[in-house]
């Protein structure tokens, strides 16, 4: 099993969906115009943005083919495959494509819950696709609720950055659950007690927990450990046996 590092800032991205690869846009631009009216295309020059950009790079569907062994494959890191402006039909040939390389173990990460729910019914779920929604803070709890609904054989929760405690959270159908802090020039702290929380409810609840990073200007700034030791706990692979280390 060939590995990638979630925590590393130089990971490989040869990743279906992936930035330069499948799905394109700028995500500084997304971050900016997130709900925000002036950073949209409105055809005024003195308030429209350039929105998000995205492109998708059919030719990329065809990459998985040629990859020896088994690999575990981050799909969109720094995109995103059910935003409103991917088609349906490309959706559908990346999950094809997922189901025609069983020998790899692929995990799909999303924000956009709603259509998340709403396609799941149009699309054909291989036993090798992990699926994910982002989960920074309370206000986004119901992306939780939204992917319970998924047929997945692995669902999972990437609660990073961690931007306020998600109190209430219901790991009911969750397979695996990320935390971590952000990064960054302008990053935001975590309370420890936050962090805490969501472990401690995974324990308890036997769901595997992985710490990212405590965030700081820089990824690894903070460090890893949560109270005295790093969290590394993983879901098992068909292919590879436990890992300790996500991509």
């Amino acid at each position: 099993m060939d590995q990638y590092h979630l925590e590393s800032d130089d990971r490989v991205r040869q990743d279906l969906g992936g930035v330069r690869e499948l799905l394109r846009h700028d995500p500084l631009q997304e971050a900016k115009g997130h709900g925000q009216a002036k950073y949209q295309r409105d055809g005024d020059p003195r308030t429209s943005g350039p929105g998000f950009g995205l492109t998708v790079h059919s030719d990329a569907l065809s990459l998985p083919y040629g990859w020896t062994g088994s690999r575990l494959v981050f799909v969109n890191s720094m995109s995103d495959l059910f935003h409103a402006r991917v088609p349906l039909e490309f959706i559908q040939e990346v999950f094809r494509v997922i189901a025609d390389t069983p020998q790899h173990t692929y995990q799909v990460l999303t924000k956009r819950s709603t259509r998340l729910r709403r396609l799941a019914g149009a699309l054909d779920w291989p036993a090798n696709l992990w699926m994910g929604v982002s989960v920074e803070s309370s206000e986004v709890l119901y992306r939780v609720d939204d992917l319970r609904e998924v047929p997945a054989d692995v669902r999972f929760l990437s609660c990073e950055p961690l931007l306020g405690p998600l109190s209430g959270l219901d790991l009911d159908g969750i397979g695996w659950v990320i935390a971590g802090g952000e990064s960054g020039p302008r990053h935001r702290p975590m309370k420890s007690q936050w962090a805490e929380e969501i472990r401690d409810l995974c324990t308890v609840e036997n769901v595997p927990f992985f710490f990212k990073q405590w965030g700081g200007r820089t990824p690894k700034a903070g460090g890893r450990e949560l109270g005295d030791r790093t969290w590394d706990e993983f879901r098992r692979l068909p292919h590879g046996g436990a890992r300790t280390v996500p991509i």
